[in-house]
């Protein structure tokens, strides 16, 4: 499918709920977010094709493009076209902070009720926003979209992208075959909860999972890069590691970081307790010396960094109970309250 020639619905004009999810309560029923670095050949094409599939949908809509410190004229290009269309906001960054910043500056600026990010280089189809709606509408949280037929090369991009998400999913604990798919649908109420630095763009799923979301995957198309070049290479790899670990204790010690820092403290003191207590049996009761031995070195070693831990954990804890009580957050979740109809006929 040629996706200069936008793809558009053949369904009748749908209904302004999809299950579970009724528009109205915002000022737009959807925000679509795009970052943009070095997009210049596939801006026009991709908001031609997101108005135009928009349109068949009948409902309110912004179109937020995030320009990520762009050097080859999308940064101007932009701003003409937000003079022009209504539906199109335009937010340039001073300068190239990364996809995760451009995405936070998207989320920061929407007003929809339901929030679509989308790549902006052509290989998301834009059509594809209307499968999100609907299995958004059965009462998911986030729906993430599966690159099933991906267009990339086999060996620098889908080899390592496998490892990665089988990698994620077993770390995470929130199993989808494609973290690294841009086009994804979240409800606003969830992106609200959610606070991105780093490289966290990629690892949304999981954030959102620890958050209390309801997640699915639902396979949706993809296009071969037509302009430009991926911003993404091997040395993702890495960033990719430090960041799952990061996820990985958020997801597990976020509330309690004594459990993990404590026990390792704890752990390592208790050994080097008794490495000492051998050593010291050795020295007074056999008569031998220790003083060259590489056990007394592993003794201290233990010892110390057992102490050192158990202070990390305490000072973890004390930094965690700041976070949340300076910023009023709770440690919960609630989905919805459900209370009687006498209850509330009482009350009201």
């Amino acid at each position: 499918m040629d996706i200069s020639q936008p793809s558009v619905l053949k369904s009748p004009e749908p209904p302004k709920y999809y299950g579970n999810l009724v528009f109205g309560s915002h000022p737009f029923a959807i925000s679509i977010v795009v970052p943009i670095y070095n997009e210049v050949e596939s801006i026009p094409r991709l908001i031609e094709a997101i108005d135009t599939n928009m349109a068949c949908l009948s409902l309110s809509y912004e179109l937020i493009c995030v320009d990520d410190g762009s050097i080859d004229g999308s940064t101007e290009l932009l701003k003409q076209q937000a003079e022009i269309n209504p539906h199109l906001k335009a937010i340039v960054l001073r300068r190239n902070y990364g996809q995760t910043a451009a995405m936070a500056a998207g989320f920061k600026y929407s007003q929809g009720q339901v929030i679509i990010t989308i790549d902006g280089d052509l290989q998301n189809d834009p059509q594809d926003i209307y499968i999100l709606l609907s299995e958004l509408g059965k009462g998911y949280d986030v729906v993430s979209g599966w690159r099933k037929n991906r267009q990339d090369a086999k060996i620098s991009r889908l080899l390592p992208s496998r490892i990665a998400n089988w990698l994620i999913s077993k770390m995470t604990g929130v199993k989808l075959h494609d973290y690294g798919c841009s086009l994804k649908a979240y409800r606003s109420e969830l992106i609200a909860d959610m606070k991105l630095y780093g490289e966290l763009h990629r690892f949304l799923p999981a954030l959102a999972f620890i958050e209390g979301a309801r997640i699915t995957e639902i396979p949706v198309n993809h296009h071969a890069r037509r302009f430009g070049q991926s911003k993404y290479g091997l040395d993702r790899t890495f960033r990719v590691v430090m960041d799952l670990l990061t996820i990985s204790f958020i997801k597990k010690f976020l509330t309690r970081p004594m459990h993990v820092f404590g026990l390792l403290g704890m752990l390592a003191f208790a050994f080097g307790i008794v490495i000492g207590v051998y050593l010291i049996f050795v020295r007074l009761a056999l008569g031998e010396s220790i003083t060259n031995r590489p056990l007394l070195t592993f003794t201290v070693l233990l010892t110390l960094t057992g102490i050192q831990l158990f202070c990390f954990g305490l000072l973890a804890e004390l930094s965690m109970r700041t976070y949340h009580e300076s910023q009023n957050r709770p440690i919960y979740r609630v989905r919805e309250v459900i209370e009687s109809n006498d209850k509330n006929q009482k009350n009201s």
